[in-house]
């Protein structure tokens, strides 16, 4: 199964793909965890990425695809990803289909995950991280147990540039102007399936999977 997740920032993209990885067995592929992980460590990826990033706008798609494109060569896709994050634009998705025809892959469906955006920009301004552990919080869904603390470790809860309001805002306008297209894009290809991102994690998990299930789409598809 190879299946797509779009949405905008805070739709629940990782959550999910998280979930639904766990249950199908494949890998959940995210360019957000990459390219963060990448900005962490200092590399060259890194450097060039981490200041566009911090200022709320999407990395260049010649960094992105490069990446996406050797993820999923690797043994552990062979039989299927979950894209988390990828593709953000159609000239993206374009390169996509092409090098996926190249191993005579293709994507089995895109899932669209609809959330207002004033619920949106309440999750990602609420949120808050641990620099030591990578540990997560929400000021109001879930607080750590002493404000401004990680449970796990006790240091110093931050919250990233990118999730400041205005840097929210600003995501929401590329994101509108960028990746929002792409559903008329998998629209026209019959792939496309909407998912009301709002509610429990599991009530979600439960939606698409019944979305997928009336595709028949399985894995290793």
């Amino acid at each position: 199964m190879n299946l797509v997740l779009l949405g905008p920032p805070g739709a629940g993209k990782g959550t999910q793909a998280k979930r639904l990885a766990a249950r199908f067995g494949i890998p959940q592929v995210s360019t957000g965890d990459i390219l963060r992980q990448a900005v962490k460590d200092g590399t060259e990826l890194g450097k060039q990425a981490g200041p566009i990033m911090a200022a709320g706008k999407l990395v260049p798609d010649d960094l992105v695809v490069s990446i996406v494109k050797d993820r999923l060569l690797q043994p552990d896709a062979a039989k299927g990803f979950i894209l988390d994050g990828f593709p953000r634009t159609i000239p993206q998705a374009e390169k996509l289909e092409q090098a996926m025809a190249a191993h005579r892959k293709k994507l089995d469906a895109v899932i669209s995950l609809e959330v207002p955006i004033e619920t949106l920009v309440e999750r990602i301004s609420g949120r808050r991280s641990c620099p030591r552990d990578g540990s997560v919080y929400h000021v109001v869904q879930n607080p750590p147990r002493r404000e401004g603390f990680c449970d796990l470790c006790g240091a110093s809860l931050v919250q990233r540039e990118d999730d400041k309001p205005q840097s929210v805002r600003t995501r929401m306008q590329a994101y509108e102007a960028s990746t929002a297209p792409l559903k008329e894009f998998y629209g026209r290809r019959s792939l496309l399936r909407a998912v009301d991102g709002v509610g429990a994690p599991e009530a979600i998990e439960a939606a698409v999977v019944a979305v997928l299930k009336a595709r028949e789409v399985s894995p290793g598809a």
